[in-house]
């Protein structure tokens, strides 16, 4: 019989977390899962350790697959090998609380047949050495049940964020086949492509607001080691150009609400204007490499750009202009340069938030 979770961990290099996670899977009085488990190439005992507790539980299944920097590839093979009726993913680095996955299964069964259900976190900072407070994307009090469209809303209007962490719902696993959702191959930061696309293709979404989620917060992670400014630009360039291209879609079907056009353009282009033109991001990050990372993100051309810009304001439709002449233009790029270095100088911001009360 097929299992009710099927719970996808991606490890690659985390021995010293890697029981910890494992053994909140084991711990569970509920019992009716499996665990798919992808180990990339790792320089420490990753593999030799899950080896070990796939040697004394059938539930637990193994695949290696080469080094290839993100966990999309492990968390994209996980979905395809999978059989229960719904998806955890699951990092190799954090684990989740006890007894949960029985909380879990006796709230889906109260609201059955959603896409996603949509619950909580706990972050344990070891940067700060303390607990963050619990991440629930949905208010509280709120248990009914959403369309995808409606939960875009709902999330974007709360937090000004349209993209939650991939690991903070549960999926319904026919959702995921359905719509042949899968993270982007080799890139970090995923759940910013993922997550508004599984999201808003729902037709059910019913928040249950469980904090089963131990998300750890560690100073030799991907993202605390990632000073650079433009460390992040290649993935973010590969990101922008599938989410432009999926509202592009989506955008033209006769029942698409045009207020998400409002919201993405409001995000997404704001997202691109300070990842590449931010005054730190201009004086950081060589503008050859700022350059390549957007010709990427354009090289179907921009008329994606321009249907999601249709939906934003006068202000950020003339900066998605020097975003275009950036990209177009070699020898005068700097031109673009100059118009954001304008636009977010502290001082002309503070000049003109003084005339707005004057």
């Amino acid at each position: 019989m097929k299992p009710f979770f099927s719970i996808i961990v991606p490890c690659c290099d985390v021995e010293p977390y890697l029981r910890e996670c494992l053994d909140s899977l084991q711990n569970q009085p509920f019992a009716d899962w499996e665990c798919i488990i992808g180990v990339e190439t790792s320089k420490d005992k990753t593999e030799e350790i899950v080896r070990e507790y796939e040697a004394k539980d059938t539930r637990y299944k193994v695949f290696t697959a080469p080094r290839s920097g993100s966990c999309s590839a492990s968390r994209n093979t996980g979905i395809d090998m999978a059989t229960g009726d719904y998806l955890i993913f699951l990092d190799g680095d954090d684990f989740i609380a006890e007894g949960s996955l029985q909380r879990l299964h006796d709230k889906i069964a109260e609201k059955p047949g959603a896409d996603i259900y949509p619950c909580a976190m706990i972050v344990r900072n070891e940067v700060t050495g303390r607990d963050d407070p619990m991440r629930d994307n949905y208010p509280a009090d709120f248990h009914g049940v959403l369309s995808g469209p409606e939960a875009t809303r709902m999330i974007y209007t709360r937090l000004r964020e349209p993209c939650p962490m991939l690991q903070l719902s549960v999926f319904r696993r026919e959702h995921l086949v359905e719509h042949d959702l899968k993270c982007l191959y080799g890139h970090k930061r995923q759940d910013s492509e993922f997550a508004p696309r599984a999201l808003y293709l729902a037709k059910a979404v019913a928040p249950i607001h469980e904090p089963f989620y131990i998300y750890r917060i560690r100073a030799n992670s991907v993202s605390t080691l990632a000073l650079d400014t433009g460390y992040f630009l290649k993935d973010y360039s590969g990101i922008l150009k599938s989410l432009l291209a999926f509202h592009a879609q989506v955008s033209q079907e006769p029942e698409f609400d045009r207020r998400i056009s409002c919201m993405w353009a409001r995000h997404w282009l704001t997202w691109l204007f300070y990842y590449w033109f931010a005054t730190r991001a201009i004086r950081n990050t060589p503008r050859q490499r700022r350059k390549e990372t957007l010709a990427n993100a354009f090289s179907n051309g921009f008329d994606n750009l321009d249907r999601l810009t249709l939906a934003s304001t006068r202000s950020r439709r003339v900066a998605a202009w020097f975003v275009k002449y950036f990209v177009r233009h070699t020898k005068t790029a700097w031109v673009a340069d100059a118009f954001f270095l304008f636009l977010y100088n502290p001082l002309v911001s503070l000049r003109d938030r003084l005339r707005s009360k004057s």
